[in-house]
């Protein structure tokens, strides 16, 4: 079995509702999900005109390649009604493969570990939650050691959700 990290996103149409639509259809179509972190709410990274985004962070056993991985991903969001309008815009779903065994991939379809992770706060943060001593494959560093290096200072807040 493979062991994957993903961060699960969105900030459109019912965010919370989308996140645990997301979650159900990793689970029945890509593998088993081991841990996941809590709902952190943020402000959008890059353009910034739009809606806060709901993240989570996920570590999800799966048979699958990075690869057959992705492709399911894709079709997920699909699903869901993800609609790829604008590069960083408004989305209800976003499904990112972080990490991927220790593997390194640049392909087409999909860059392991995600490109700019060690950038962004909101990726940092719920995947610190749930894997803080994993060690990026190409900088050598634990994802605790990454978070405080992160020079990000957009603030991410954990949600409490009943």
């Amino acid at each position: 079995m493979n062991n994957a990290y993903l961060l699960i996103g969105g900030n459109l149409g019912d965010r919370l509702a989308n996140l645990k639509n997301a979650i159900q259809k990793i689970e029945l179509h890509c593998g088993k999900i081991i841990s996941s972190s809590a709902i952190y709410e943020t402000a959008a990274w890059g353009f910034t005109e739009q809606p806060p985004f709901f993240n989570q962070a996920l570590q999800l056993e799966t048979a699958f390649s990075a690869t057959e991985l992705m492709q399911q991903l894709l079709t997920i969001e699909l699903l869901l009604g993800r609609e790829r309008l604008l590069p960083l815009g408004p989305r209800s779903i976003d499904i990112d493969i972080i990490y991927f065994n220790n593997e390194i991939i640049q392909s087409e379809l999909v860059t392991i570990p995600h490109p700019r992770m060690e950038q962004r706060n909101f990726v940092l943060i719920p995947l610190n939650e749930i894997a803080p001593s994993y060690i990026h494959p190409i900088l050598h560093i634990s994802t605790t050691a990454l978070l405080k290096q992160c020079k990000d200072d957009s603030h991410v807040y954990k949600k409490t959700i009943n």
